[in-house]
């Protein structure tokens, strides 16, 4: 890989994030612990390959989806994130991301897109661009299609009381994995800590009210550890500490 050549394709800062995107935050940090230089270039998903983003373009190599780029870098790098992890660690790791990206994921959305307060606040605001007399027309589409999203993915058939229940699990879960730990699998960062770390960053911050929000609050470990994370990979992004 040709470091000076790599260009990630992220969405931008936003939500007091400095990416709106987990999966964005997730690439980036990977690409820093791998001591990789790259470009930064803010896209929207209708020009991603695959209609979402990250993805990288690595001296004209296009891969999309961040566990493929991680697994491109690591490839081409002859790097392994995961390096002194032990066969059950990576599988619990493994575990860790799909419960993350599969499910708190999805519950994060909705409270951030169909909660009406939020969407109002935050998701609305991407249609601002738009001419004038198409916002709210458009507005409604992005909502529409985030709401059919979410009901063919199965967590947007439940309550919001029902929804928010499913995800404290997974924070409760997690909150539990890392205990007194720095890291999630101990005293060395791996590739799981940066999905772990995009996605309570988009759960803990503090642009959104939700309850999700509320119950990773209680949790004093999980709010460290992204504190920790933002200090180590975004340290001149404002954080609550």
């Amino acid at each position: 890989m040709s470091a000076s050549s790599l260009t990630l394709y992220t969405t931008r800062a936003g939500f007091d994030l400095p990416d709106t995107s987990p999966f964005v935050l997730k690439t980036e940090v990977q690409l820093q612990m791998a001591g990789l230089a790259y470009e930064r270039v803010s896209a929207i998903p209708p020009q991603a390959p695959k209609g979402k983003l990250p993805y990288i373009d690595d001296d004209g190599v296009v891969v999309t989806d961040s566990t493929f780029i991680r697994a491109h870098v690591e490839r081409t790098c002859g790097l392994d994130l995961d390096a002194g992890l032990d066969a059950l660690q990576r599988a619990q790791a493994w575990a860790i991301e799909r419960m993350l990206e599969d499910h708190l994921y999805f519950a994060m959305v909705w409270f951030r897109w169909l909660e009406p307060a939020n969407f109002a606040k935050g998701p609305a605001h991407f249609a601002d661009t738009a001419p004038e007399d198409q916002r709210e027309q458009l507005r409604h589409e992005l909502q529409s299609r985030k709401r059919a999203e979410l009901h063919a993915q199965g967590l947007g058939r439940h309550t919001p009381e029902d929804i928010a229940v499913l995800g404290t699990r997974s924070i409760d879960a997690l909150s539990v994995q890392l205990g007194d730990k720095p890291w999630l699998m101990g005293g060395t960062p791996s590739g799981v800590d940066a999905t772990a770390f995009g996605m309570l960053a988009c759960v803990l911050t503090p642009f959104f009210d939700t309850p999700l929000r509320r119950a990773a609050q209680a949790h004093g470990n999980l709010t460290a550890y992204v504190a920790r994370m933002m200090q180590r990979h975004y340290p001149g992004h404002p954080w609550p500490a």
